[in-house]
């Protein structure tokens, strides 16, 4: 039986849009920078730089807005693991994604407007949008602003592990992307998952 439900308000979808283009911009200069070569770079050095700033000082404004959003409307529960029968829910997902989603059965747990995400998702956001995004937020606004780095910090140059920090969090987020791309072609049609971020309605 196919179940469909309101889930995302235009807000939440212009903010994922936002992102998404954001991303996609902080992640090619983001590289043309990491790997600069004067005879094979994707980006001029100086362009790379200009658009990583612009874009990560608009990802900071996002990010504000997502976070002052979610606080308003509540919306910031469905980022809650829940912790009752938490590992039971857990192992049913896991299931459903390797190997039940390949036979047709049907989600363990479909989205409802009180439950957004499964367990899984829960986890992984709430890792995602509270943790990893704010260190890598601080860390690119200390590269902008190094003289608010520290001295000296673990016995080196106080910008080595912030940029070390910087870098590894960014490969972990562009991790999350690619397999929330693949996961959002998981839906009832390759196509569902995406026409709900423009529509707002879910479908299972």
């Amino acid at each position: 039986m196919s179940h469909r439900a309101y889930l995302f308000p235009l807000w939440i979808r212009l903010w994922h849009w936002t992102n998404a283009v954001l991303f996609l911009l902080l992640l090619i200069s983001g590289l043309s920078l990491h790997f600069s070569n004067p005879g094979a770079a994707v980006l001029d050095f100086n362009l790379s730089q200009r658009i990583h700033n612009i874009c990560g000082i608009l990802l900071c404004i996002t990010y504000s807005v997502f976070v002052i959003g979610n606080i308003i409307t509540g919306n910031w529960w469905q980022f809650v693991p829940k912790p009752q029968g938490f590992v039971g829910r857990v192992w049913l997902q896991t299931r459903f994604y390797l190997w039940d989603i390949f036979l047709g059965r049907d989600a363990p747990f479909p989205a409802t407007p009180e439950n957004h995400f499964n367990p899984m998702q829960q986890v992984v956001y709430w890792v995602i949008m509270y943790l990893a995004m704010p260190a890598l937020l601080i860390s690119g606004l200390i590269f902008l602003w190094p003289e608010f780095a520290p001295d000296r910090l673990f016995g080196v140059d106080g910008l080595v592990p912030v940029a070390m920090a910087h870098y590894i969090i960014a490969y972990g987020i562009i991790l999350f992307v690619i397999s929330h791309i693949y996961l959002g072609s998981c839906g009832k049609k390759v196509s569902t998952h995406y026409k709900s971020m423009i529509t707002g309605w879910h479908e299972e």
